[in-house]
């Protein structure tokens, strides 16, 4: 069976109390992690290790807090005061595990539906996303994904457009696909609010609320936003569920499309 699981962020108890409740079993199931496998939780080590060590029982899509992991260590970037991921960047076989999340992609296409860490811009089809998302990809398996890296933390471009250098096309699909919650109907993308959808910022709405998206039809599995709650729309499935934060994580089962959700342990 074929498991979507939503952000694990170092949660590595609590995640394998989900997969006892689902009864995972390596030579039948397969998972897919939506991103932000590590970061805030207090096991980042022991979950990217495992994940790692499902080989082909496991896929997932580069979240900001991969990411972020990734730029501290491959750059001159220090990491925050609340990350708490030095075990893997301390760890023997750290650059197993950072070449495993350098080969990972932004989006994987499952059957009918996208995953991704954060949403898709309104304006972007299938083939706009992809496309760009695997310009990222290319970019961080090169011999020297530090330069790439380098160059990838800021805000801007805000907007896309197909005028845009490669270098800032990467870095709003990065900011897009990873990050964004509340955008313009355009794709232009804002960073300042994290809450929930009843508290837009002016002029902005969540991603998957413009009418003109052009991926309304199509089910999206996203993570990112713990705070989105109370609403339900058609094709859209948020599955950050806050198990970092003392709440649930979660399992979608892709077969008769059940939600299994395990509370969080952590810290207990």
């Amino acid at each position: 069976m074929d498991y979507i699981i939503g952000d694990v962020q170092g949660c590595y108890d609590t995640l394998q109390q989900l997969l006892k409740k689902i009864d995972f079993n390596e030579d039948r199931d397969q998972l897919y992690f939506l991103g932000d496998v590590v970061n805030r939780g207090n096991k980042s080590l022991e979950t990217l290790r495992f994940i790692y060590s499902l080989k082909e029982n496991a896929n997932m899509v580069l979240g900001n807090h991969d990411f972020h992991l990734l730029v501290c260590a491959l750059t001159s970037k220090k990491p925050n005061l609340k990350d708490t991921f030095s075990d893997i960047l301390n760890a023997p076989d750290r650059h197993t595990l950072l070449d495993y999340l350098l080969s990972r992609p932004l989006i994987l296409e499952y059957q009918d539906a996208l995953l991704v860490h954060a949403g898709i811009p309104p304006q972007w089809s299938i083939s706009d996303a992809v496309q760009n998302a695997e310009l990222v990809h290319q970019q961080l398996r090169t011999n020297n994904p530090e330069k790439f890296l380098s160059k990838m933390y800021d805000n801007e471009p805000s907007s896309y457009s197909d005028k845009l250098s490669n270098e800032e096309k990467c870095r709003y699909t990065i900011n897009a696909l990873m990050r964004m919650r509340f955008c313009k109907s355009n794709g232009e993308l804002e960073f300042n609010h994290k809450l929930n959808i009843d508290q837009t910022p002016v002029g902005f709405k969540a991603w998957f609320l413009h009418a003109n998206r052009i991926l309304k039809d199509k089910d999206i599995f996203f993570g990112h936003w713990s705070t989105l709650k109370g609403f339900n729309i058609e094709h859209i499935y948020p599955m950050d569920h806050g198990c970092v934060w003392g709440e649930k994580l979660s399992a979608f089962r892709l077969t008769d499309r059940t939600l299994i959700s395990q509370e969080s342990i952590e810290g207990n």
